[in-house]
C-alpha cells in the first residue's frame, strides 16, 4: 500500500499539546480524599438502627460495583438518601451523597452535601479535604490553601492536608516548600502515596531520576493498584531512554486502570514514533472516549489515519480539531501535507503552512530550518510548475490555431489557382480552357491565310468553291 508517512515536527507538536490536555504527569488533578464511601458514623451522636442498617446496605452496594467495575450510581443515590432521610444526623450518609454527586458531574450538588456534612459534624474533616480540593482543581488556589490550613489548625496531625499543599507549592515552583511538606506528611503517615507522588514529581522536574525512581519504586509496593505510580516510573524509565521499559509501565497502569488517560497519551506517542499508526489509532480513540473534545487527540489519530493510508478519515479528524480549536496550528500543517503529497492541491497547501507559519509567531519563531520551510518551498515549485506549463500549453494551442488558419489559406489560394488560366496560354473559342486543335484536311476549319509574295502585296484570297479549269477555254493574258 502506497503509504505517506506523517510529518515528526507536526506529530510532536500534535503529542505536546495532547499531553498537555490529558497527562497529568505535572499538574495533576487533585482526586477526592477517599476513593469510596466513609464508613459507618462513630461519635456520641446516636444513630437509629434502621438509618444504620440503611448506610450498611449502601455501604456494601458500592462495595460490591467497585469490585465488578462496573457502578450505578443512581442506584447508589437512592441507597443512601434513604439513610439520610432515615435520620437527620447521619452526616456520613450526606458526605456519601456529595462524593456520587461528583462522580455524577454535578459539582454544585456536591458541594452543598460536603458543606451539610459538616454542618451535621464538624469532626469530618473528609469533608473539609474535599471542598478544599474541588476548590483547587477549579483554580481557586487560595480557597483551596485556607482550607487546608483550617484542617492542619484542627487536626495538627492530618498528612492528608500537607500533601496537598505539598503539591500546590509544586505546582508554583517552591520545591523546598513542597519536599518540607511532603516529608511532614510521610513523618505522620508512611504509607501516604500522595506525599511520595509530589517528591516523584519534584524529583523529575529538577532532572534528579535516581531519586525519582527509588521513591516511585517504593509507593508502587505501598499501593500496585495505583495506575499513577506506575505511569510515574514509565516517565522515569522514558527519560532515561528505556523506552520499552516505560511501555511496559504504561501497560501496568492500564491493567490497574483501563480508562487512565495519561498511559493511554503515552502509549499513543511511543506508537506513533515506532510508526505503528493500528496501535496508535487504538489508544487515540480510548482518550477520546473519555474526552472527545481533546483537539490535539484527533489531530494525532489523523496522523495515524494517515499512516493508514485512509486520507479522507484523516482529514475528517483535522476538520473536527479546526472546530475544537482553530488556533491549533499542527491541525492546518498536517492537513496541508495530505493536500499537497496526495491530494494535488498544491495551492490550498500553501495557504495551509503559511497559516500554521503565523500561528507559531512568524518566521521569525521558527527555526529557519523547520521542515515547514521546505514543504512550503516544494509546494511554491510545484504551483509555479503548473502556472508556466498551463502557460506553455495555451501557447501551444495559439500556435496550432495560427498554423491550421495559415494551411487553411494556402489550401484555399491553391483551390483558386486551379480555377484560372495558366500565364500566356492560348484561348479557345469556345472559353473552356483548353488547348486550340489541329484542324484536318477536310475539316470544317479556316483555312490558313495565304502566304504574302515578296513584293508586300498580299495575293488575292483563293475563291470558295471555285470550279475546276476548263482546258478548251481560251486564257486571257495581262499584259
Amino acid at each position: 500500500m502506497n503509504r505517506t508517512h506523517p510529518f515528526r515536527p507536526a506529530l510532536l507538536l500534535a503529542s505536546l499539546a495532547l499531553t498537555a490536555v490529558g497527562c497529568t504527569s505535572s499538574q495533576p488533578a487533585v482526586k477526592p480524599v477517599v476513593d469510596k464511601p466513609v464508613a459507618a458514623p462513630t461519635g456520641p451522636v446516636s444513630i437509629s438502627n434502621r438509618a444504620m442498617l440503611l448506610f450498611d446496605d449502601a455501604v456494601k452496594s458500592f462495595d460490591a460495583q467497585k469490585k465488578a467495575k462496573a457502578f450505578d450510581y443512581p442506584s447508589l443515590e437512592r441507597k443512601f438518601k434513604a439513610a439520610a432521610e432515615a435520620d437527620q444526623n447521619l452526616a456520613e450518609a450526606e458526605y456519601n451523597l456529595g462524593v456520587i454527586a461528583e462522580r455524577m458531574g454535578k459539582p454544585d450538588e456536591a458541594k452543598a452535601r460536603y458543606q451539610a456534612a459538616l454542618t451535621k459534624k464538624p469532626s469530618l474533616r473528609q469533608a473539609s479535604d474535599n471542598l478544599a480540593i474541588m476548590r483547587q482543581n477549579s483554580g481557586d488556589v487560595a480557597g483551596a490553601v485556607a482550607l487546608y490550613q483550617d484542617v492542619l489548625t484542627r487536626y495538627p496531625d492530618d498528612a492528608g492536608s500537607r500533601a496537598r499543599l505539598a503539591e500546590i507549592y509544586r505546582q508554583n515552583n517552591d520545591h523546598d516548600k513542597a519536599m518540607e511538606l511532603s516529608r511532614a506528611a510521610l513523618m505522620r503517615d508512611p504509607a501516604n502515596t500522595n506525599a511520595l507522588k509530589v517528591m516523584i514529581r519534584s524529583y523529575l522536574e529538577r532532572k534528579q531520576l535516581a531519586m525519582a525512581k527509588l521513591v516511585a519504586l517504593r509507593a508502587v509496593k505501598l499501593d500496585g493498584a495505583d495506575p499513577e505510580l506506575h505511569h510515574a516510573v514509565g516517565l522515569i524509565l522514558q527519560k532515561e531512554g528505556d523506552v520499552a521499559g516505560a511501555r511496559l509501565q504504561f501497560k501496568s497502569a492500564l491493567e490497574a486502570k483501563a480508562d487512565y488517560v495519561p498511559s493511554h497519551v503515552a502509549l499513543a506517542q511511543l506508537a506513533l514514533d515506532a510508526e505503528d499508526f493500528p496501535g496508535a489509532e487504538e489508544h487515540l480513540r480510548r482518550i477520546l472516549q473519555a474526552d472527545g473534545k481533546n483537539a490535539a487527540a484527533h489531530v494525532d489519530l489523523g496522523i495515524a489515519l494517515k499512516g493508514q493510508g485512509q486520507y479522507d478519515k484523516a482529514m475528517q479528524e483535522y476538520d473536527e480539531a479546526e472546530k475544537l480549536n482553530p488556533e491549533l496550528g499542527a491541525t492546518y500543517l498536517n492537513r496541508g501535507i495530505i493536500l499537497h503529497k496526495v491530494k494535488d492541491a498544491p495551492e490550498r497547501a500553501v495557504e495551509l503552512y503559511r497559516k500554521y507559519v503565523a500561528l507559531a509567531g512568524g518566521e521569525v519563531a521558527l527555526n529557519g530550518e523547520a521542515p515547514v520551510f521546505g514543504l512550503l518551498r516544494e509546494a511554491e515549485s510545484i504551483v509555479q510548475a503548473k502556472r508556466e506549463a498551463k502557460s506553455a500549453e495555451e501557447q501551444a494551442k495559439q500556435m496550432e490555431a495560427l498554423q491550421a488558419q495559415q494551411q487553411a489559406a494556402m489550401k484555399a489560394e491553391e483551390a483558386k489557382q486551379k480555377g484560372q488560366p495558366a500565364p500566356n496560354a492560348a484561348t479557345p473559342v469556345s472559353g473552356d480552357g483548353t488547348a486550340p486543335k489541329a484542324t484536318p484536311a477536310a475539316g470544317t476549319g479556316n483555312p490558313p491565310a495565304a502566304a504574302t509574295p515578296a513584293g508586300g502585296t498580299p495575293a488575292a484570297p483563293a475563291q470558295k468553291n471555285a470550279a475546276p479549269a476548263d482546258s478548251d477555254e481560251p486564257t486571257d493574258d495581262l499584259l
